[in-house]
């Protein structure tokens, strides 16, 4: 996997962390993101170069923003040959009534998790089509599926995530891009700080595996289907300990 590279974003903490240090465990290169924390990302980048020997290049990114994104790609143009995986993972929560929700914070929502995605997919499918290969991996939740009270935001740009994974397979399928989305229950990251000992036994209680799943559990998972048969393409898989 020397020469492999992967762009992960949100990989400054949680899910994405754990993806990052998965794929280095394996040999792959990384392409890291995030927006907020880029002292966090860069740090992590040494540790992975140090620990695995494999070549960590991090940006700043605003995923939210065609500016941003535009800039990174021709960043990695300069730097690197070839990119063989995407992974959008970056992604917020907002919690409260949807009736209380002001514009800005809707739009915040969609724009970091769907947008972003948009604005990834359109930036790599030149480079994937010209190559007649590369994968994408869309970073879902239950919620796109389910939905989620209290949650609507979140819910519905989760649900489009879903909708643009689908579609988007069977446009790229010709080419032999693979394109699919897990859907995520409940993970041990800092997204779920928030809960209570209370609220996280209760949560547990619902989940029949009895528990939330670790992210490097998730980070596994993303692993493996990223190295399936490209004939599985399309997909909204889901990863939730049998919760939903």
């Amino acid at each position: 996997m020397k020469n492999k590279y992967v762009i992960i974003t949100g990989a400054s903490r949680g899910i994405g962390n754990a993806i990052a240090e998965k794929f280095a465990s394996q040999g792959y290169n990384l392409i890291l993101t995030c927006n907020n924390n880029i002292e966090l990302l860069n740090k992590l980048c040494g540790q992975l170069e140090k620990k695995y020997s494999v070549l960590c290049y991090g940006f700043k990114c605003d995923g939210g923003s065609s500016e941003s994104v535009a800039s990174l790609f021709d960043n990695i143009k300069k730097l690197i040959p070839d990119i063989d995986i995407v992974i959008n993972n970056a992604g917020i929560s907002h919690m409260g009534l949807l009736q209380d929700m002001s514009n800005e914070q809707w739009e915040n929502v969609i724009t970091s998790n769907l947008t972003s995605v948009f604005y990834m997919c359109r930036s790599i499918i030149p480079h994937f089509v010209h190559n007649k290969y590369g994968r994408i991996i869309n970073i879902s939740s239950v919620w796109g599926e389910q939905g989620a009270s209290c949650e609507a935001a979140y819910s519905a740009s989760k649900a489009g995530i879903n909708g643009l994974t689908k579609a988007l397979a069977k446009e790229l399928a010709p080419s032999g891009i693979q394109v699919n989305a897990i859907a995520f229950g409940a993970i041990d990251t800092e997204m779920n700080s928030f809960l209570s000992d209370d609220e996280k036994k209760v949560l547990e209680e619902e989940i029949p595996f009895g528990r939330m799943a670790t992210p490097q559990e998730a980070a596994s998972f993303v692993y493996q289907l990223a190295h399936s048969e490209p004939y599985l393409t399309g997909q909204i898989i889901s990863f939730n300990g049998g919760w939903f």
